[in-house]
């Protein structure tokens, strides 16, 4: 039986092909960076962030220019209609040019490009590029998460015990919770690139990822909708909804687990 075409298969290839040529603008400057400045106490922000948005944000207005956008470094450009890109009515492409600049300017090959389409409040399309591997995690809200062209799925290990979490908490009593989640999981890690590790879950290189704090939309807007399609239950901390594009910087959390122990990780973070 021959699967039925996306909705969103022409936005799809798009995306794909817009972050694969952002991706290559990072490794041609991949350990030649000529100015690294610091855009907070623990961030930093380089000339590739601000080349790779420029041509998503291009190639966009090009492709689809009623739709809006709302990037990283720039914030948001509204719609052609008049409404801004943060309306939940409406389109709006979602990205983070280089998430994972701390790595990026360090040299550490851990880092991507993320794009989304969002679509009355919801993703509906998201590519993540891993360029230093030659990887994109795709998928659309009617399709199957893929990496290139092989359809993948979330983990499907049975025992919480044989997880390895991408992990990030925060907050009261912290230390408790962290220590809570790493004694049921085999162990945690922190990579420093949040659309990447979440995208993992889509394939089960991470069987789960949990992050409190710092999360914008465009860290989350592709990689969650990859880890859903790929068979995932995501969430925020809670059990709530995980996507709020109203609330578009550092205010999201994360968890994304195989449902059978969705629930067991979100009452162990609380």
């Amino acid at each position: 039986m021959t699967a039925r075409p996306s909705r969103w298969a022409d936005e799809l290839a798009f995306a794909l092909e817009t972050a694969e040529r952002a991706g290559d603008i990072l490794m041609d400057r991949y350990e030649r960076l000529e100015r690294v400045h610091r855009k907070s106490p623990r961030d930093v922000v380089t000339e590739a962030d601000h080349l790779s948005e420029g041509l998503i944000h291009r190639a966009v207005r090009e492709r689809f220019p009623a739709d809006g956008f709302l990037g990283e470094e720039t914030g948001g450009h509204g719609r052609r209609d008049g409404t801004a890109a943060t309306a939940i009515s409406g389109r709006t492409w979602v990205t983070d040019p280089l998430d994972g600049t701390v790595n990026y300017a360090n040299g550490i090959p851990f880092f991507c490009v993320s794009l989304a389409l969002v679509d009355d409040g919801r993703p509906v399309v998201g590519v993540v590029r891993d360029p230093s591997r030659g990887e994109s995690f795709a998928a659309t809200a009617d399709g199957p998460a893929r990496l290139g062209s092989l359809r993948i799925r979330a983990s499907q290990k049975e025992h919480l015990s044989d997880f390895v979490v991408s992990l990030h908490l925060s907050g009261a009593a912290v230390a408790s919770r962290v220590r809570a989640v790493r004694r049921a999981v085999r162990i945690s890690r922190s990579m420093g690139a949040a659309a990447l590790a979440l995208a993992y879950v889509a394939n089960g290189r991470f069987d789960a990822f949990v992050q409190q704090s710092g999360l914008s939309v465009w860290d989350i807007a592709a990689a969650g909708l990859i880890a859903e399609r790929g068979g995932a239950t995501v969430t925020d901390l809670g059990g709530g909804p995980w996507f709020d594009l109203a609330r578009p910087e550092r205010g999201l959390a994360v968890l994304a687990a195989p449902p059978a122990h969705h629930e067991a990780l979100v009452a162990l973070v609380r």
